[in-house]
Parts: structure tokens; sequence; C-alpha cells
């Protein structure tokens, strides 16, 4: 897997401070690329890393233009790895017409 793009925010909350990692990712599928989305979350509380969440859909679309609204609409709501398939489930839906019926996936580049 490749990271092809990544967007980042701090949050302060109960005296922790939390970075959020949203990641637009680049696989290698048997018919061509696949872009996914990686989001990461990590806590820190006096400087010290307390905790690291992360969840990924390696593969949403072959199009990266379609993969991108749904990164940016996940860093605009803050959307923690806990609830990535939750709020992006419907979007990766109406990706799967990119894939072929026959296509099976791969190992990541």
């Amino acid at each position: 897997m490749k990271i092809v793009e990544s967007l980042s925010l701090a949050i302060e909350n109960k005296g922790k401070k939390i970075m959020y990692f949203y990641r637009l990712t680049q696989c290698q599928t048997k018919s061509g690329q696949a872009f996914g989305i990686e989001v990461e979350r990590q806590d820190f509380k006096d400087e010290s890393l307390i905790n690291i969440e992360r969840d990924s859909v390696d593969i949403i679309s072959t199009k990266k233009e379609k993969v991108r609204p749904i990164l940016e609409l996940l860093y605009k709501n803050n959307v923690s790895p806990i609830h990535l398939i939750d709020i992006i489930g419907a979007y990766v839906d109406e990706c799967i017409e990119d894939f072929n019926n026959e296509e099976v996936l791969v190992a990541s580049v």
C-alpha cells in the first residue's frame, strides 16, 4: 500500500491531545490500481503517546476522484477510525461498479 495523500488535524479534549490522520492510499489489484482510505487516531497525554487506533478500507474505487471527496468528508467531520466503516459503507457500495465481476483482489504494492 502506498500513501498518495494525507490530511491531519489536532484536537484538545479533557487534557489529551488527539491527532487524526486521514490518508488516501493506493494499492495494486489484479486488473490495475485501486484507491482506499486509512484513518488513524493518536492520543497523547503530557506529550506521551498513550493510544493508537487505526482502520482502513484498502479498496474503494479505481478512480482517485471518487475516493478524494470521501476522504475530505471524514476529515471535515473528525471521524474516528472506530466509526470509519459505519460512515463510508454506503459510499463504498456506490463505487463497487468500478470493478468488474471477475476481478480478484491481490496483495498491496
